[in-house]
């Protein structure tokens, strides 16, 4: 077990949080929630080793393995993905050479009899005790498993780190922590970067494999599914819910509602009796009682409702100009690099006004094909565009595409036209950048707000295809909640790229799934399509183990 003492965090005359405690016991999966700025990823570092607290401590068993999984790392260049995966176990390699040295040693000397000697025999002799005390592991094997199960393909295995993506990198490093069988893993949104495929697959590693977990993540599907308690850091204290997220989310509802209700009643009560004292302040009779109740005011304890993020993105895409019939018609399109074939012969149509989802694992062409039907790239076959289509196109990378040196009033300024730039602060503001934030510089925005930044640009002109590649990377749910509410309310036609099940759940009323270098159209919404694929991969299994 290990536990949380009293721990509290201040900074420039500010207390984050104050004289927080809990234990955190085998198989518990937690999710850590609470606003942005709440404190989520402080106290995830100070239980990792990583920051210290102003008071209290983390207590752990001698031996327990505490890994911590960052938003955003990178791993070493000069290695191939295998030889960065392995690195899990290096300390027991290191350990294997020590002893395989010490023994050469042992038998080179002829000095039995002296201090060395019997120095360098203890020592081999504690080295083997507890390297042989280690679990047989078939390290390459385990190494394999997780790589193929975070995504990776055995051609990857060779290649060099610093051929991937940072999403790729983070998968690698995840992997390495993964190995090491932690007794706590702690991971700061982990699902950012992965495909629906290896998402699954991850929760299914957390379910049956893992120890203890605790995870921030605005990926609300995913907590649902792994966690079985509920952390909220709130208004520097913490309330601990034995339930999943959307079991907390009713439990905070009905807490908040009974605080609202305690506070009202005790106002009242104050008034009462503040009002018995401005009355009888001054008349003698009442004089011992005018003064008891001042005490008793004096000595309540206010009751505090629990604060309500109530800051709140107003999103609403301009009407959309009318289109032809088909947007986008593809007829025996294929895409390759020099010999590497993405896919081959696609042929499909979307319609005026329908909503489709682009998924499949990282890597199978989603991103190419939208990049295909904005022209940035060419292909052999046919690709048309419909009368009239007029595209806003959110890439994934958008936010990274922001000039860092801008203000964030001149990100917006330098791309608005015509009368909306009289109107630029009211959009800002609308996108919860305050007055306060219009004078900022890009590069010192949060992921979040970046990703903001960049929808607005979306806002800037009427479309009628909106493709967006991966819009929710960086977005808490409560934004993400709003944008989904206004892409339901969109006009247009909607290309949706993204692993996220919860928010594509819903949306979209058709599914495009890219895989082995064909791309397949099920005519049903994502939940259905989910449910057909895990079909399909049990019936894989029972025909004897699905490829890898």
């Amino acid at each position: 077990m290990i536990s949380v003492d009293g721990l509290t965090v201040e900074f420039g005359g500010t207390t984050l949080f104050k004289d927080i405690s809990f234990a955190i016991n085998d198989k518990d999966r937690i999710a850590l929630m609470g606003k942005n700025g709440a404190g989520k990823s402080t106290l995830l570092k100070i239980i990792a080793g990583i920051q210290t607290a102003s008071r209290g401590k983390v207590s752990a068993p001698k031996d327990a393995v505490i890994a911590y999984l960052p938003q955003h790392l990178l791993t070493h260049d000069s290695r191939t993905v295998f030889e960065e995966a392995a690195q899990a176990f290096a300390h027991i390699f290191a350990m294997q050479h020590e002893i395989e040295a010490l023994n050469a040693e042992l038998a080179s000397r002829t000095d039995y009899e002296s201090a060395e000697y019997y120095e360098i025999i203890e020592k081999v002799s504690a080295l083997s005790e507890k390297f042989y005390s280690i679990e047989e592991i078939n390290y390459d094997a385990e190494v394999e498993k997780i790589l193929l199960g975070l995504g990776f393909v055995r051609e990857d295995f060779t290649r060099p780190t610093n051929e991937f993506s940072g999403g790729w990198r983070m998968r690698i490093e995840l992997a390495k922590i993964l190995l090491q069988k932690p007794d706590l893993l702690l991971l700061d949104e982990p699902t950012n970067h992965m495909d629906i495929e290896s998402i699954q697959w991850f929760e299914d590693f957390l379910i049956n494999s893992a120890k203890a977990v605790i995870v921030i993540s605005h990926d609300r599907a995913f907590v649902d599914n792994i966690t079985t308690r509920t952390i909220e850091v709130t208004m520097g204290r913490i309330y601990d819910y034995k339930v999943n997220y959307s079991s907390y989310l009713q439990l905070r509802k009905e807490r908040r509602e009974q605080q609202q209700k305690q506070f009202d009643e005790q106002q009242r009560f104050i008034a009462d009796n503040q009002d018995f004292i401005d009355r009888f302040r001054g008349t003698y009779s009442k004089t011992n009682q005018v003064q008891s109740r001042v005490k008793m005011l004096e000595k309540l304890d206010i009751i505090e409702v629990d604060e309500e993020d109530t800051s709140a993105l107003r999103l609403k895409f301009p009407p959309s100009p009318r289109s032809g019939s088909y947007p986008v018609i593809l007829e025996g399109m294929t895409k390759r690099y020099d010999n590497h074939l993405v896919f081959a012969n696609a042929s499909f149509s979307i319609a005026r006004g329908e909503r489709v989802a682009f998924v499949g694992k990282n890597g199978e062409g989603k991103s190419t094909m939208v990049k295909s039907i904005m022209g940035e790239i060419d292909y052999k076959g046919k690709l048309a565009l419909g009368h009239n289509t007029m595209i806003g196109y959110f890439a994934q990378n958008e936010a990274s595409l922001l000039d860092e040196d801008n203000t964030v009033f001149q990100t917006i300024d330098d791309v608005a036209k015509g009368d909306i730039r009289t109107k630029i602060k009211d959009l800002l503001g609308a996108f919860m950048f305050g007055g306060d934030s219009w004078t900022k510089k890009v590069k010192v925005l949060s992921g979040g707000e970046r990703t903001r930044l960049a929808m607005i640009k979306l806002l800037l002109e009427p479309v009628n295809l909106l493709i967006l590649d991966e819009p929710t990377n960086h977005l808490d749910m409560k934004t993400k909640d709003i944008l989904k509410a206004a892409l339901q309310d969109y006009d247009g036609t909607l290309i949706l790229v993204s692993h996220d099940r919860d928010f594509l759940d819903g949306l979209v009323s058709k599914v495009y799934e890219f895989g082995n270098k064909q791309v397949k159209e099920h005519l049903c919404d994502v939940t259905a399509f989910l449910e057909k694929k895990k079909m399909e991969n049990l019936r894989e299994l029972e025909a004897g183990g699905r490829k890898g």
